[in-house]
Formats: structure tokens, C-alpha cells, sequence
């Protein structure tokens, strides 16, 4: 560990931090711009970015082209001083993103994980990690961390996976200490919803919301739920799992229904509105593509049927506005995406019908993967502010020393 600084090394180590922030921040820049953004002379910017390119951490990209007079030579982060990965564990397949210390994306890959499958997920997420970091030609073992986001929830006492019965071989105590041991990084297990209200709050519909709750509906639903700009995972990491939420017409857990399902994902997850929308004349190949169907198409059935819908998805956002009051709610997942504007309408109408807070409801409108979109945000703030830590007063060691 770097030796904490003391005396005027406080301020140096400050002054180097918030140096290594900038060009994290705003990319390529040169000594008097430095200096100018952390009101210090030009002699001290000069210092901060030689023991920042001594440790590794910054380098000279040359100098800027088209100045009049004399060129400013630039400096940026050094990407390489650090790479960090990103995996989304679902029962079909495990993909990974692996990006450089800017968040520049680097590599990806996706490992087929067959139905049934009951392989030693640890040997699995490697395997994935190893393709994902083959093309800048390091090994697993030198990320800096990994993050895994996954349709479950890691208790804390235990580091067990809890609530993920679909997930073959992932039960297992010290799940966290077995991903670390085999692949040689730190590893954090995420659920993958707290993951998405990560990346909604960074650039989705809740970027000016502190407190909102994310409601995931796709095969499974979940929730995540943050408060005060921070993800609530609760005492055991179950918060927001909302799938058991008891509600009225719902089996309890000791009483499932022939589907397995108790709670709020007997009466509204997308098996059980796919069944809502073939009772309706809305039988498709699968339940996202039912409510597609209603969704396009007009007449009673169609209304009938997706008012039944927002009636379960509200009954459970009933209970959780009346709990914790959030600013806002963000439906999310490929069957509340399917169900767009028209279904997100019948939502609102029916929650604000059912509480005395009435909280906007609106359609999450992030792109592409949203866990590992949140998953990447995680671990690269992470690791930024580790190498930011190892920064001294005098000169920092090297970022990938863990000495």
C-alpha cells in the first residue's frame, strides 16, 4: 500500500490526483492547461506530470497541431496502465467486455452456456475473460477488476448467490473468493438490475434523479433501487427483489404455483403475461413478442389485455411507492420495452389510481446491453479510483504494483 502523505506532500498528492482526474476527465491536454484548471504555476504542472509519467500513468502525445507559435506539448492518461472487465452472467451465456484505463473498450467475447449446463462457473467466466482480453494479448489475471452482474443477489455473510435457482452451479458459498482465486483479479458479484439503475442514473431517463427505482420485467422482474445517488442492496444484498413481493390473487413461496412461481412473479412476470395475452388472442412464440403484437394492434382485445398487465405491474409498484416514496420509477427489460409508450401510460394511470404519491413513470432508453453498460460504469470508477490512490506526494509506484 502507498505510504500516506504527509506535510506539503498533501498537497502535492492532491495536486497529482486531481492532474491524473483531468486528463481522465477531458482527455489530452498540455502543461498550461493543467495549470490553469488547478491554479498552480506552470513549473508545479510541469512536476505533477513528470511523477505522473515517471509512475506510468501519463504519457506525451506530442504536440498540438496548427498553433501559432511555439506547440504545446500534450500529455494523456496512459490506457494501458490498467484494464478492467465487465460480464453479465445470464443461463444462456456469459458475455464480457473488457476496456482500458479510459473506458476505451478493448475486447469482448460471449460463451454459449447450453441449458442444464452445470459446468464450474468459475472455470466458465475465465474462459469467457480469456477471450474477451485475447486481442490486447494480457491474461485474466492482469485486469484490474472484474464485475460481474448476474440475476441474483451475493449475501454478504456468506458470499453465496441467493435467488438464482435458474443458474446451475452458481450456489455455492465463497462463490466471490472462488472467481478471484481462479482468475487472479478482485471480483465483484453485482445484481444485474442494481447494474442497470447504475447506468440509468449515468445517462438514462433518471440522470437527474438521487432516488428512483428501476422495475425490471422480462422473464424475471426485479428491482433496483437507489437512494441519496447510491444503490441500495440492503442488509443480505436482497434488496429489491421484488419477484417474492407477496401480493393479493399471488401464491406465497411455500405455495407456488404449477409454474414454480410465488409472489410478484406468478402474477407479472413475462410467463405469466405471456398466458395473460394468449387468453386474450395473443399467442406468439414468446411473451415479448405477444405484447408487441397487442401493442400494434387495435380493438378490445388488445386494450383488455395490456390493461390487465399495467394492472398487475402496478399492483406491485404500489407497494413499493408506498414504502420508499421515490422520485421517479424507470420500467425496463425486453417485455416492458415491448410493451412501449402505450403500455407505460396504462402503468402510471393505474399506480396513480392506487397511491397518494404519484411518482412519474417512465421507459428506460438505454441502448444495447444495460448490465453490462452499468457493470463497465462500476468497475471502471472503481479502478480509476484505486490507481488515483496510489498516487503519493513524491513519486507514485507503478498502477499495476499491488505490493
Amino acid at each position: 500500500m502507498p505510504t500516506a502523505p504527509t506535510g506539503t506532500s498533501v498537497v502535492r498528492a492532491i495536486n497529482a490526483r486531481a492532474a491524473l482526474r483531468l486528463l481522465l476527465d477531458l482527455g489530452p491536454l498540455s502543461r498550461p492547461e493543467i495549470a490553469a484548471h488547478l491554479a498552480v504555476s506552470k513549473p508545479t504542472a510541469s512536476h505533477l506530470l513528470m511523477q505522473l509519467r515517471d509512475s506510468g500513468l501519463v504519457k506525451s502525445e506530442g504536440n498540438r497541431d496548427g498553433a501559432i507559435g511555439r506547440a504545446a506539448e500534450l500529455f494523456s492518461v496512459n490506457e494501458k496502465a490498467a484494464y478492467t472487465a465487465a460480464v453479465d452472467v445470464t443461463p444462456e451465456r456469459i458475455a464480457t467486455v473488457v476496456v482500458d484505463l479510459t473506458g476505451r473498450k478493448v475486447g469482448e467475447f460471449a460463451l454459449p452456456t447450453p441449458e442444464g449446463d452445470v459446468s464450474d462457473p468459475t472455470l466458465q467466466v475465465h474462459e469467457a475473460l480469456s477471450g474477451a482480453c485475447a486481442p490486447i494479448g494480457v491474461d485474466p489475471s492482469d485486469l484490474r477488476r472484474v464485475v460481474i452482474g448476474i440475476q441474483g443477489a451475493i449475501d454478504p455473510t456468506s458470499d453465496r448467490l441467493r435467488f438464482a435457482a435458474h443458474l446451475p452451479g452458481w450456489q455455492r458459498a465463497g462463490l466471490t473468493a472462488a472467481l478471484q482465486e481462479r482468475i487472479g483479479a478482485p471480483v465483484d458479484i453485482e445484481n444485474d438490475v442494481n447494474l442497470v439503475t447504475i447506468a440509468e442514473r449515468a445517462h438514462g431517463v433518471a440522470t437527474e434523479n438521487d432516488s428512483f427505482a428501476v422495475l425490471w420485467v422480462s422473464d424475471g422482474i426485479g428491482m433496483g433501487l437507489m437512494f441519496g445517488g447510491r444503490v441500495h442492496r440492503g442488509l443480505t444484498g436482497g434488496a429489491g427483489e421484488i419477484s417474492d413481493l407477496p401480493l393479493p390473487g399471488a401464491p406465497v413461496g411455500s405455495l407456488t404455483n404449477e409454474f414454480g412461481a410465488s409472489g410478484m412473479q406468478a402474477l407479472a412476470g413475462a410467463p405469466a403475461l405471456g398466458r395473460v395475452l394468449a387468453e386474450h388472442g395473443f399467442d406468439a412464440a414468446t411473451p415479448v413478442e405477444a405484447v408487441a403484437d397487442a401493442v400494434a394492434a387495435d380493438g378490445d382485445a388488445a386494450s383488455a389485455a395490456l390493461d390487465e398487465i399495467a394492472s398487475r405491474l402496478a399492483l406491485g409498484l404500489s407497494a413499493v411507492v408506498a414504502i420508499v416514496d421515490p422520485d421517479l420509477i424507470v420500467l425496463a427489460g425486453d417485455f416492458a420495452l415491448a410493451g412501449g409508450e402505450r403500455l407505460r401510460s396504462l402503468v402510471q394511470h393505474h399506480l396513480h389510481a392506487a397511491v397518494v404519491a404519484r411518482p412519474p413513470v417512465l421507459l428506460s432508453a438505454l441502448d444495447e446491453n444495460p448490465v453490462l453498460d452499468g457493470a463497465l460504469r462500476l468497475a471502471l470508477e472503481r479502478v480509476q479510483d484505486e490507481v488515483l490512490s496510489t498516487v503519493s506526494g513524491g513519486q507514485s509506484k507503478p498502477a499495476g504494483d499491488d505490493d
